[in-house]
């Protein structure tokens, strides 16, 4: 139901991993994600400790599904000097591609201990369903 639209974005999140260098919004760093189908609907979680609630933008145009957010600096100030920063700042971006089987009108998210969590529900016309057999069939009479 999901496609991986960059191949090669795990190979730069290793390369971003070992350089230290914190991505740009014209270069974001990838966000690590599950995704998997619960019952009715399919259930994308990003991870993303550390950036505030209003610094994630999500946008879905079409069957493209976009997620973006930034990790700013938690200390800052004139007073305050970084002894340590191990944990990588800046943008970090994710694109899908949706499946037309699922209902992009009513995604649902919630952001809770650091995890974006996305619920797509499974659209009414891609869920198996019966077809009726209509009206009564007379028999056919072969050459009268």
């Amino acid at each position: 139901m999901l496609m991986r639209t960059d191949p090669f974005r795990e190979l730069d999140r290793i390369a971003q991993q070992l350089t230290g260098v914190p991505g740009t919004w014209s270069k974001p760093s990838a966000m690590p994600m599950d995704a998997y189908r619960e019952g009715e609907e399919y259930v994308i979680a990003l991870d993303l400790p550390g950036v505030a609630k209003d610094a994630i933008d999500i946008d879905v145009e079409r069957n493209m599904l976009t997620v973006k957010a930034e990790r700013r600096p938690a200390a800052t100030g004139d007073h305050v000097q970084m002894e340590l920063a191990e944990r990588p700042l800046g943008a970090f971006s994710r694109q899908l591609v949706l499946a037309d089987t699922l209902d992009t009108e009513r995604i649902q998210a919630d952001y809770d201990a650091g995890v974006l969590t996305l619920r797509i529900p499974i659209a009414e016309r891609a869920k198996p369903r019966k077809i009726a057999i209509g009206g009564e069939s007379t028999p056919r009479q072969i050459g009268t």
